[in-house]
């Protein structure tokens, strides 16, 4: 994004009030273009949240602004979100029996997802997982998922592979063929990458027809085509943690319905 910092511009010793009100109000005017083509460029702004809140006490989860969890149904209860310091940590508790899912409601065709992130630890990974319940063909309403790990970042089409209950249902009973794992296998790719634990960082993900498309800190670390990627409509945003991760600063656009 294009900026401009009028003391530079105008330092002090040879301030004119003129030029210093022109600076600043052709400043304001920039940013507003810069963001006017952001929105151009990346849709409709549909949803977004900076966490900026405190919840009233610190036993069970409050997280309030459309999200949820799973932690009630897998984790007995015990909370595995938090909100503090402005931000979203998400922590796997011992006696629960799934990673982490927070969800949140959205509903799009074609969009783009937002967010800062820092994973703690070189085991960490923080999964954004479209669904749509509506879609019975898959368990769950698994559409695809895209993990980011400290050594790699992988996009997975689980609408037409390992979630789609022609595959679910075999691998379940045991009868998963060498053919269907062959099948299987052509709708995930994994990019091997380095994100540095313990340290912010930016991530989007794109979804443009049947491609998907992933970026750390404005860097493109892969796409990927896979028919399931289109699938009519993303109903449901998961955050699937297997062990830690913290998130702030989510937005999502969308760019079609």
């Amino acid at each position: 994004m294009l900026t401009h910092d009028c003391s530079q511009a105008y330092p002090r010793q040879k301030q004119n009030p003129m030029k210093q009100i022109l600076c600043i109000l052709t400043s304001g005017v920039v940013l507003l273009l810069n963001g006017n083509l952001k929105g151009e460029e990346l849709g409709k702004l549909i949803f977004e949240d900076n966490f900026e809140r405190n919840e009233s006490q610190e036993a069970k989860e409050e997280l309030t602004n459309g999200w949820g969890s799973n932690s009630k149904s897998r984790a007995k209860g015990n909370k595995q979100v938090d909100l503090k310091d402005g931000a979203m940590h998400i922590q796997f508790h011992p006696e629960a029996d799934h990673a982490v899912s927070v969800t949140h409601t959205v509903e799009f065709r074609d969009g783009t997802i937002e967010m800062r992130f820092m994973l703690e630890n070189e085991k960490d990974i923080l999964g954004l997982d479209f669904a749509d319940l509506s879609f019975k063909e898959v368990h769950a309403g698994h559409l695809f998922k895209v993990d980011f790990a400290a050594k790699y970042v992988g996009i997975n089409d689980m609408k037409t592979g390992n979630m789609n209950l022609k595959y679910y249902d075999s691998k379940k009973a045991g009868t998963l063929t060498s053919n269907q794992k062959a099948e299987i296998e052509k709708t995930t790719k994994r990019f091997p990458t380095k994100i540095e634990v313990a340290k912010w960082h930016s991530l989007a993900v794109t979804i443009s027809g049947e491609t998907v498309t992933a970026k750390v800190d404005g860097k493109e670390i892969g796409n990927f085509s896979s028919p399931g990627f289109s699938h009519a409509t993303k109903r449901m945003l998961r955050l699937s943690v297997p062990h830690a991760a913290v998130v702030d600063d989510v937005k999502i656009w969308a760019k079609s319905f």
